[in-house]
């Protein structure tokens, strides 16, 4: 290779700030992710699919299990945004608030099946290797639901004479089965889908005629 043709390839490749670079690798993982699954995603692809070197994503990922930690951390903040979004809306009831939340969880496990397995999955939980930043982020995504399943109980819509803690688990495991049919195929049948939370909600919330707060 010439000096000429050498200077022109480093020319072209991209530049990066510190910070920028991590969250490119980040989006770049996204997307491997998606198109390889988790076993596919690699270091090594991923600087080739960002133009940096191989010893780029080190810098800021020590091995593959720190990027799919930051991956799933960047899951759960997206998604704890969304519920946000939902239950900031006003002049909704609770109840439609609530099957929103159901709905709206259901649709982003759909659209993110790859990256909805490494947040809930076997990867990193089952061998207890999830960074302090991840559990961070995951961890008050469940605590969330927990308060706001207190709310909807003292507003009449979910039944108070249940432990909130137990509403909790077993309503988001109600969300998770659904999902995990959804994502593995068992009903690929939007509709079914559809009609499945809706029957999930009514099952859980009762009739209230006050409205929110």
């Amino acid at each position: 290779m010439s000096q000429q043709t050498a200077l022109k390839q480093k020319q072209n490749k991209p530049s990066y700030h510190h910070g920028d670079l991590r969250i490119t690798l980040l989006n770049a993982a996204n997307v491997l992710l998606k198109e390889t699954g988790i076993e596919g995603l690699s270091l090594r692809k991923l600087a080739d699919k960002v133009g940096v070197s191989r010893t780029a994503p080190y810098h800021h990922f020590k091995d593959k299990n720190q990027l799919l930690c930051a991956i799933a951390e960047k899951g759960f903040v997206q998604w704890q945004q969304d519920a946000a979004n939902i239950f900031n809306q006003t002049g909704l009831s609770p109840k439609e608030k609530y099957r929103q939340f159901f709905h709206g969880y259901i649709s982003y496990a759909a659209d993110n099946p790859e990256l909805y397995d490494l947040m809930f999955g076997r990867t990193i939980w089952k061998q207890n290797s999830a960074t302090s930043e991840l559990r961070n982020a995951a961890y008050p995504s469940f605590h969330h639901q927990v308060k706001m399943t207190k709310k909807w109980q003292e507003q009449g819509l979910m039944p108070s004479g249940e432990d909130t803690l137990r509403l909790s688990q077993v309503t988001w495991g109600t969300m998770h089965g659904i999902a995990r049919l959804l994502i593995d195929g068992i009903y690929a049948d939007r509709s079914h889908i559809d009609e499945m939370c809706d029957c999930a909600v009514n099952l859980f919330t009762q009739q209230i005629t006050q409205s929110e707060d």
